[in-house]
């Protein structure tokens, strides 16, 4: 969700910087802050490029020709559009938020007039000035990979940066809030539809197909949005959710047991500080969770404009210890404390290992209170799945009360449209079992083809459309293990997998 090294995941954005332009234009401000409004009309384009200049500067970059060979040769070329809005926080009040409009441009039929919309939503960020639309950028790769994938195929990409980040008002950022995340989706559409009649394109308009998606967070974030704007009866064509934390109470168990994950120092501090606005309960003070080495940093710290590795160096995060290494003792009084002392333990696992040093981030006390409640309280799908994979029936903890109201199984609800699931099974950061494969469980009763799963990592099957994408995703997995290592591959898998589960889903949409 964090690290951007993957293979081709960190290609595109030096692409752009030669055909890139500026435009102002007078503007009209708007009075209403009311949700969904966009406060700048016309918004403002910040870049430009052809379809043959496209084409020809990723041609130009080490990874690019694979990029391409996955992507295709652009056929549009796409302007890039800055838009302001009125969104909502965690606790229903208004604040401003931003993002990108991508238009595609050119000649051929499919790069104007009537087009779909995708609606993207991008993955986690540390850095606070993060801007989505600013493809001048050389570190903005996902939202360089979003133009080559599909705007530059034709779709009309709406992608909001998130209360929190860049212009937005809000001193934090709502993460994993699938209530105020799915606002701020359905926001940016809006302010996106407003905006698209005043671009310097106005005859490209909306043809009424919307698209969902999004990876790491932003998979998370797509199928919350799908969630809500099912519930609210709006009509969503197709939507793929990628690589995302879906299922949050078990990934949180799983965690808390001692499955740590890749970048849980990061994440952590961001799900403590957005429900402890959302909710007010999860600490009395920030000592109740954090070791006293970080507990007086972290009230503010992510996200940031100083880079996540300073943050690190500067003693203010542990890189990889989310637990200390002497776990703590399971009281006897407590039903099978022997086995619970053993899950607490330093796991043989060495990657999981990583997870516990000392000091860990988060207090014996917090991990000893969390496991007892999932002891208690156990969810159906860690550690030993039920049939059903049910949420716990009434967990006492108060992040595993977030992480259950906030996790996808909750609303006994399913999807009415055709959904992408895309990842990797062996990706160390958003684990695929506890979570794409939770969901297609709890959804295994719903019509053939209504859900739709794909492993970039299993084995291709002949006739299966996805099996390009499947092979040559482990080719450029072996290609960094030779290359680089193991652990590189660890680091990497990740953001490795996004290029070619976005490649899926744009495949996927194309059926409809």
């Amino acid at each position: 969700m964090v690290r951007t090294g993957g293979v081709l995941f960190a290609v595109c954005a030096t692409a752009l910087l030669a055909s890139c332009g500026s435009d102002t234009t007078t503007s009209t401000q708007a009075t209403s802050i009311s949700r969904g409004t966009l406060i700048q009309d016309p918004p403002l384009r910040l870049a430009s490029v052809d379809a043959a200049t496209f084409a020809s500067e990723l041609s130009a970059t080490s990874s690019g020709p694979q990029l391409l060979e996955l992507a295709g040769t652009p056929t549009c070329g796409v302007d890039f559009y800055y838009i302001e809005y009125w969104t909502v926080g965690a606790n229903g009040a208004p604040t401003t938020a931003s993002g990108a409009l991508m238009v595609p441009t050119g000649s051929s039929p499919q790069c104007s007039g009537p087009r779909p919309i995708v609606l993207y939503a991008h993955g986690t960020q540390t850095d606070k000035s993060f801007n989505i639309a600013d493809i001048t950028n050389t570190s903005n790769t996902e939202g360089a990979l979003i133009a080559a994938v599909f705007a530059a195929q034709g779709y009309i990409v709406v992608a909001p940066n998130y209360a929190g980040y860049d212009i937005s008002t809000l001193p934090y950022h709502p993460f994993l809030n699938g209530d105020q995340q799915s606002k701020d989706m359905m926001d940016a559409l809006a302010a996106g539809r407003t905006a698209l009649p005043h671009t310097f394109t106005p005859a490209t308009s909306d043809n009424g197909q919307l698209f969902l998606t999004g990876y790491s967070e932003g998979g998370y974030v797509a199928m919350a949005t799908l969630k809500a704007m099912t519930a609210a009866g709006d009509t969503v064509t197709a939507s793929a959710p990628m690589s995302g934390p879906y299922a949050l109470e078990a990934f949180g168990d799983a965690v808390f047991y001692g499955e740590v994950n890749i970048d849980s120092t990061i994440f952590a501090p961001l799900i403590i500080t957005s429900y402890e606005a959302a909710y007010g309960n999860i600490y009395s003070q920030l000592g109740d969770v954090y070791a006293p080495q970080y507990a007086n940093n972290l009230l503010d710290l992510l996200p940031s404009t100083t880079p996540i590795d300073t943050i690190i160096a500067n003693g203010e995060l542990p890189e990889t210890a989310l637990f200390s290494s002497t776990p703590p003792t399971v009281p006897t009084s407590v039903p099978g404390y022997m086995q619970l002392d053993a899950a607490l333990a330093v796991p043989t696992n060495p990657l999981f290992a990583l997870g516990f040093g000392s000091p860990g981030l988060i207090t014996d006390d917090y991990r000893l209170d969390y496991v007892l409640d999932a002891a208690a309280n156990p969810d159906g799908a860690v550690p030993t799945p039920e049939p059903g994979l049910p949420l716990a029936t009434n967990p006492q903890q108060s992040l595993r009360v977030a992480f259950k109201l906030n996790d996808m199984r909750n609303g006994d609800w399913a999807p009415s449209s055709p959904v992408l699931m895309c990842g990797g099974d062996q990706d160390p950061t958003v684990f695929f079992s506890v979570n794409t494969l939770t969901m297609q469980s709890y959804w295994s009763a719903l019509p053939a083809g209504l859900i739709t799963v794909l492993d970039v990592n299993a084995p291709p099957t002949a006739g299966d459309p996805f099996a390009p994408l499947q092979v040559a995703f482990q080719q450029t997995l072996a290609g960094l293990l030779a290359s680089s290592g193991q652990t590189a591959v660890y680091e990497n898998y990740h953001t490795t997998v996004a290029p070619f589960c976005t490649v899926a889903a744009r495949a996927f949409f194309a059926n409809f």
